[in-house]
């Protein structure tokens, strides 16, 4: 799995940090996000997919 943001979308809701914690979080200077684990391991796959769905601005992109 290869995950990317586009920090252009990003507006900082955090919904990608309260979904996968370990792969996103957010920069203390603005609230964008931070992309923690570009290839997270396979079992977080199903959390990934949900930041990414739950992403207001679409910023996140999963490629499996």
């Amino acid at each position: 799995m290869k995950v990317s943001v586009d920090l252009d979308k990003c507006v900082g809701a955090g919904q990608c940090v309260l979904t996968a914690d370990d792969v996103f979080d957010q920069r203390d200077e603005d609230g964008l996000v931070k992309l923690l684990d570009p290839s997270p391991p396979g079992e977080r796959l199903a959390d990934v997919r949900l930041a990414a769905e739950m992403c207001p601005a679409s910023a996140i992109t999963v490629e499996e």
